[in-house]
């Protein structure tokens, strides 16, 4: 996946869907069988959205048909499965502004990057929105940042035989402990309190680990920063009893969260129900024609905020996509099984009896 980025070229399309979780990806597949060709937009650097940022190792249970997946193997299936449709993704571009181009009969989306692509309709399956690291607000942060201070984790080799500092109480910040703890010299996870967010299993394997003498498990926060011409040398963390201690590393990786960017929503004049999208249930288009979403981002009443309703929604917005590019004619079923249509789309050869 590191490098699906330089697949893209193009500034034209059927569909723009701007977001690359799990939801967007089966948005491709699903466009990909009506025939729409699709450009994948997301702010972060890699696809996955936040399976990969929140939880990449945490086991999902109610995906039909799988009765356990880690997240990570979640999202290389969807990639997998939505790649005979030939997507371009266009990562670590934000979208910043939507114009309706009345004439032409398309939209026109701008990015913070200075891209502009032209398609006839938009999904919007940004999850919680547009998203960013929670930064560790430390005076001297900022020059360290992406060389010893990181927000996220692009290649655990990076972190190899280095002695790694974690700060946060969530799923990320276990997760990685406990993977970076198989390639590092050394992890200390520091949280300011014993009340964890994370999973109870990954706190008890994060303990079992700590008992064995493999990492450590510190509660306080960092108050200050040490540093010697220009590099991280030691962190001056201060606990509960009030006693500040001296830790020594290479590397700090911080995951306290992510924030969401929702004020570009407004800004695009769609409806909003506390801070989603509402759309209507029969093509979950927005309050503006021609803009869809699909996933987490998007309100109906009954909305669950479930990977499996988002599927839903996504096949169904689909149809409507489908529909709304042939003159509002209906759009017959292509059964994956019997269909030569999909068949051929999807790049298959199946004999049928």
């Amino acid at each position: 996946m590191s490098d699906i980025n330089k697949h893209f070229s193009g500034n034209e399309t059927d569909v723009v869907i701007i977001g690359a979780g799990p939801v967007g990806l089966f948005q491709v597949f699903e466009l990909g069988l009506q025939g729409i060709k699709t450009i994948v937009i997301d702010s972060l650097p890699h696809i996955g959205g936040q399976c990969r940022e929140l939880y990449p190792q945490k086991p999902i249970f109610d995906i039909p048909a799988l009765p356990q997946i880690n997240a990570l193997d979640l999202i290389d299936n969807l990639a997998q499965q939505a790649s005979p449709f030939n997507p371009e993704y266009l990562l670590d571009n934000r979208v910043i502004d939507i114009k309706r181009l009345e004439q032409e009969h398309r939209f026109l989306l701008t990015t913070d990057k200075g891209r502009h692509i032209r398609a006839k309709a938009v999904i919007i399956a940004a999850g919680g929105g547009s998203f960013e690291p929670v930064k560790l607000k430390i005076p001297g942060v900022e020059p360290l940042i992406d060389k010893q201070v990181f927000y996220r984790v692009n290649d655990l080799k990076q972190h190899q035989d280095k002695d790694l500092v974690i700060l946060g109480g969530g799923d990320s910040a276990f997760d990685w402990a406990l993977e970076l703890q198989k390639v590092a010299n050394s992890v200390t996870l520091i949280h300011r309190s014993t009340r964890y967010r994370a999973a109870e299993n990954s706190v008890q394997l994060v303990e079992n680990l700590c008992s064995k003498l493999k990492m450590q498990l510190l509660t306080g926060q960092v108050s200050e920063l040490i540093t010697e011409n220009g590099e991280l040398k030691q962190l001056r963390v201060t606990g509960k009893d009030g006693v500040t201690r001296r830790i020594e590393l290479d590397q700090l990786l911080v995951f306290f969260g992510l924030s969401p960017k929702l004020s570009l929503l407004k800004n695009w004049g769609l409806e909003l129900h506390q801070n989603q999208i509402k759309v209507s249930t029969a093509s979950f288009e927005t309050s503006q024609p021609g803009i869809y979403a699909v996933g987490d981002i998007n309100w109906y009443p009954g909305k669950q905020k479930l990977i499996l309703s988002g599927f839903h929604e996504a096949a169904l917005a689909a149809f409507a996509i489908k529909s709304s590019l042939s003159d509002g004619k209906r759009v017959p079923l292509l059964y994956t099984t019997t269909s030569p249509i999909a068949h051929q789309r999807l790049g298959v050869n199946v004999e049928l009896y």
